[in-house]
């Protein structure tokens, strides 16, 4: 016998097109609202260094301030994702039900949706 099963004629029981595009547009707004709290992290991270005078003895060349961007960069990462600012999670909440209650139509996809949002009146 052959037990072979033809991709064709399987019918996916995964929720709706609409759901699953709820849920990939709520996981980029997370993601988003993440990066954007280390890059204030990054630059309130930077102001502060700006306050700290350098020191005469030692001047910074060019691959010493690189080092101690990528540094602040990293640090800023890092009390983002172990700090609970709550800038993240603020925007989050204020944004995740404009993208719930927004209406998906699977025929005319939303590539086109999201330039109606985009476009200026």
């Amino acid at each position: 016998m052959d037990f072979r099963i033809d991709p064709r004629t399987v019918i996916s029981a995964g929720p709706p097109v609409a759901d699953n595009i709820k849920q990939r547009q709520l996981a980029k707004l997370k993601k988003s609202t993440k990066e954007l709290e280390v890059t204030f992290i990054n630059e309130m991270v930077k102001a502060m260094r700006k306050t700290v005078p350098e020191g005469e003895l030692f001047k910074k060349n060019s691959a010493e301030k690189m080092f101690e961007e990528m540094q602040d960069k990293e640090l800023s990462r890092s009390m983002s994702n172990n700090q609970n600012f709550g800038l993240a999670a603020a925007m989050y909440r204020q944004m995740a039900p404009l993208v719930e209650n927004r209406v998906y139509h699977p025929k005319e996809g939303l590539e086109k949706q999201d330039n109606e949002i985009t476009k200026e009146p």
